[in-house]
């Protein structure tokens, strides 16, 4: 149900020099990669500081998940496919069966790529790290018995952990899971590690 040509968008640092120094720097998307950390930065400041702010919990609340809301949609629909050229959504086909549609761009005929090393580590920071920071305050609001603010948190979770779900998929292509991804990335790193331990004794 995906496309089968991925590209290959900075998810782990590249060990490859020269496709490295073939990417550029340049942000081409300051805009979305704005809007990329603004939401879900904005939820999680709102979060931490409006019991200061504020002593209305259904106020805090609604602000939360509209942010939460808007950086779902945002990242989701806009920035993924224009800062990584990613992008999943789910599908009802004739049959009334649904199907998860995990896509990624394809490389140019000119091998030309559209995305830059900037954009792509703006990208999978925040993708990865915000959903972290609400994994930590889940188990806080857990902890401290702060039952009313475990809901708000489990909106967090659930939906920047669906767009970080769903942006891996594409990453690594629907065909593969995420256990041989792992495994892949861990026996290359050994192996390079074993050469270059091999290197060292040869001198």
């Amino acid at each position: 149900d995906s496309s089968d040509d991925i590209e290959d968008v900075s998810l782990f640092d590249a060990d490859d020099d020269v496709s490295r120094r073939s990417k550029k720097s340049k942000i081409r998307h300051p805009v979305a990669s704005f809007f990329h950390l603004f939401f879900r930065v904005s939820a999680i400041v709102v979060y931490l500081l409006c019991e200061l702010l504020t002593n209305s919990f259904i106020a805090c609340m609604v602000t939360i998940i509209l942010l939460l809301s808007c950086d779902f949609w945002a990242v989701k629909n806009v920035t993924g496919r224009l800062m990584v050229g990613l992008r999943w959504w789910n599908q009802v086909d004739d049959d009334g069966r649904s199907h998860w549609v995990f896509e990624a761009r394809k490389v140019s005929a000119q091998g030309g790529k559209t995305s830059s090393e900037a954009e792509s580590r703006i990208f999978w920071l925040g993708l990865i790290t915000c959903p972290m920071i609400w994994v930590i305050f889940a188990f806080s609001a857990l902890f401290s018995f702060k039952v009313k603010w475990l809901a708000v948190v489990m909106m967090g979770v659930v939906l920047q952990g669906a767009n970080l779900y769903g942006y891996i998929r594409c990453k690594v292509g629907s065909r593969k899971n995420l256990t041989s991804m792992a495994t892949n990335y861990l026996g290359k790193q050994f192996l390079r590690q074993v050469r270059h331990l091999g290197l060292q004794k040869a001198w």
